[in-house]
């Protein structure tokens, strides 16, 4: 009887044998996907600060990038890439989606097209996503936001058989100017404020738009086209005032 006693305290008092998780307050990891991080707050934002990028692998943020122009970046069907003053135009309903750490996409919803930037700085509405489309995402003070070609960027000048340290590299920056135009990358800079832009979230018209658009393929077709009307009265508007100042010179 002394025997079992003695074995059944040694068992209790064998650290071996015991779960100590209820009594400290802990569970066990669990182990990690193979396509999943262990923790999530290790992952860096593109700014290199601790936390995660709230958009990263998540589906398409639906946005309206309002520049500080106070122009809505806008995408067409043909291609073209301006801004707009309208509140509710459906071809300013953006989707913004992550392709890698601080980089992101952006498409047109109603139009179907990516803003690109070419060799030469000029911006353009790919129908088919590529290289081109890729655009350095930085958040900066009062929200607002700067969208940089990933490829594209002016390089240091480096002269040969000089010690003269180089220029840092420029980047080259989504603009749209007080006109409402885009403006070729070479010529941007960060801390203009044709190259500031501000995520806005979208109203409820804009939801409302977004719902028609998803299930009416009569609604769909009457808004490109009151969109695209909208569009040729302005061009008019533009060129005739255009004329009207020359004839004044």
């Amino acid at each position: 009887m002394v025997i079992i006693l003695a074995w059944v305290l040694l068992s209790f008092l064998d650290p071996s044998k015991q779960d100590l998780s209820p009594i400290l307050g802990k569970t066990p990891k669990e182990p990690c996907a193979t396509d999943q991080a262990c923790d999530p707050r290790q992952r860096r934002d593109a700014g290199g600060r601790g936390g995660v990028y709230e958009h990263l692998g998540g589906a398409p943020r639906r946005r309206k990038l309002y520049c500080a122009t106070k122009y809505h970046l806008q995408i067409h069907p043909n291609g073209k890439i301006d801004g707009s003053l309208e509140e509710n135009n459906p071809y300013s309903i953006l989707e913004i989606t992550a392709v890698d750490v601080g980089v992101v996409a952006i498409k047109g919803l109603f139009s179907g097209r990516y803003l690109a930037m070419n060799k030469k700085g000029r911006l353009y509405a790919s129908e088919v996503f590529n290289q081109e489309c890729e655009f350095v995402e930085r958040i900066h003070e009062l929200g607002y936001n700067t969208y940089a070609s990933r490829h594209y960027r002016t390089a240091p000048p480096s002269p040969p058989g000089t010690r003269r340290r180089a220029s840092a590299e420029r980047l080259w920056y989504v603009s749209i100017n007080g006109k409402g135009r885009p403006r070729r990358g070479c010529k941007t800079r960060r801390t203009e404020k044709a190259s500031l832009f501000l995520p806005r979230v979208l109203g409820s018209k804009d939801h409302e738009m977004v719902h028609l658009f998803h299930t009416s393929r009569g609604y769909q077709e009457n808004a490109l086209r009151r969109a695209g009307r909208s569009e040729r009265r302005r061009n008019r508007e533009r060129k005739s005032s255009a004329t009207s100042k020359k004839s004044d010179d």
